[in-house]
């Protein structure tokens, strides 16, 4: 799996074992357990890669285009919860109580340092995953930015325009974009690092919603060790990786899009700003990491870190005991919160809590301890037996909801609350029975 080991013997002593190797070890990890397949056969990037990967497991390509590449590494709540070496029945009430103070320290080199050139796009397996798409998407980076001595890292769709630029897309008041708009308004170009197959950690963390300026930080309690970075000469600071791309995100705009996203819908076509690339940097026989639209991964990482922002906010109103962005849902728009009722109102509180905590949010059930909120039957078995249609559900017209949504205009959608939890008055008629006895 590993290939040639990245490791130059000039940035060996500069760089730990395990957090330059953070992505091939989990590939390594992920193989001696039996759950990644590997396909040998040559496969295009054009298409032909999503079709393979298309409701599969963890795959790792020998040759997509001639690169080694791999897709579906966190593809389900098992593999996510196995990155962060954890049971998967513990990962929302873990990541609720992470804090964001580890340690980040910087490096003066890296293994994607071994080989460096002019940017040229056409040199990485960048997929064209479905029919219609604008073009080839590079969709798994880390895109660290930097505004002064202030540093943001997130991961953002970019778009392949030409060798050396993209369109990236920005989604206004997240923090790239308030960067950008800052930066733009002193007449100047934002720098960037785009770092592809990073480690699953780092990468967690990029998806997640964190304070200003703590991605790294959180990254590093997450994984309970530091997390290095390297300094580019652009200023921007990027995490060990198989691939950086540096560069600057300018004042000019291009069509982003047709992009296939979490709904397997085709998002807007949007004028987006362009990046203007200045250098390549890759190992000597890069793993190139391509995260599949609408699939388990970018479900995953787009929509669990959610679910402990949501636990952390009901806690604050009632007694809350599991939450879960559900399957059907695009483990997006439709969540489950369970918790110890104790009074009548604990439930209409939790609701709003949801809302506030994910603002995508949709639809959203509130249960008891007793319903298994991973279970779609007994989720139905709550609203059958729980759920008054007249006085248990809570209604928000004309509020926004996500463009991702497409019942929305303009992200502007509706939102549903239901509760369907016991009445406390009267819990005996609520209690399941069965041969041994009420439950």
């Amino acid at each position: 799996m590993r290939g040639t080991e990245c490791k130059p013997k000039s940035v060996q002593k500069n760089v730990t074992e395990e957090t330059a190797m953070g992505f091939r070890s989990f590939l390594d990890e992920l193989d001696r357990a039996g759950l990644i397949k590997h396909v040998h056969d040559p496969v295009n990037a054009f298409l032909e890669a999503t079709e393979r990967a298309w409701g599969a497991g963890p795959i790792f390509f020998d040759d997509v285009s001639g690169h080694k590449c791999c897709m579906n590494i966190l593809s389900t709540r098992e593999l996510l919860a196995r990155a962060l070496r954890i049971p998967a029945k513990d990962l929302v009430r873990h990541l609720s109580g992470i804090g964001y103070e580890g340690q980040v320290r910087e490096v003066t080199s890296s293994h994607f340092q071994e080989v460096v050139t002019e940017p040229d796009l056409s040199r990485l397996p960048i997929m064209t995953y479905f029919y219609g798409d604008g073009g080839p998407y590079i969709t798994s980076a880390v895109v660290v930015s930097k505004l002064g001595e202030r540093i943001n890292a997130c991961v953002h769709r970019m778009m392949v325009l030409g060798k050396d630029r993209l369109a990236v897309r920005l989604v206004p008041g997240r923090h790239t974009h308030q960067f950008y708009q800052a930066a733009m308004a002193e007449g100047k170009e934002l720098p960037v690092a785009i770092a592809i197959g990073v480690d699953p950690v780092v990468l967690i963390a990029a998806s997640t919603r964190v304070p200003p300026e703590m991605e790294f930080q959180y990254a590093a309690a997450l994984r309970g060790s530091p997390v290095e970075l390297v300094r580019l000469e652009n200023g921007v600071p990027v995490p060990h990786a198989e691939i950086v791309l540096e560069g600057y995100i300018t004042g000019e705009r291009a069509q982003e899009g047709p992009f296939v996203d979490i709904t397997g819908t085709c998002d807007l076509i949007r004028e987006e700003p362009v990046i203007r690339l200045t250098k390549m940097m890759t190992c000597k026989d890069p793993i190139y990491h391509a995260l599949l639209p609408a699939g388990g991964e970018h479900k995953m990482l787009m929509g669990v870190p959610y679910e402990p922002l949501i636990y952390k906010a009901v806690s604050k109103v009632a007694k809350v005991k599991d939450v879960i962005l559900t399957d059907g849902g695009c483990n997006y728009f439709h969540g489950v919160v369970q918790i110890e009722k104790e009074t009548e109102e604990d439930a209409r509180r939790a609701i709003e809590a949801a809302f506030q905590a994910h603002g995508s949010l949709k639809h959203v059930i509130v249960v008891d301890t007793d319903i298994d909120i991973y279970d779609p039957k007994d989720l139905e078995f709550a609203l059958a037996t729980r759920m008054r249609g007249d006085e248990d559900i809570v209604l928000h017209a004309g509020v926004r909801g996500s463009t991702l949504d497409p019942r929305s205009v303009d992200g502007i959608s509706a939102k549903v609350g239901v509760d369907a939890t016991a009445r406390l008055d009267r819990l005996w008629k609520f209690r399941r029975v069965t041969p041994l006895g009420p439950g």
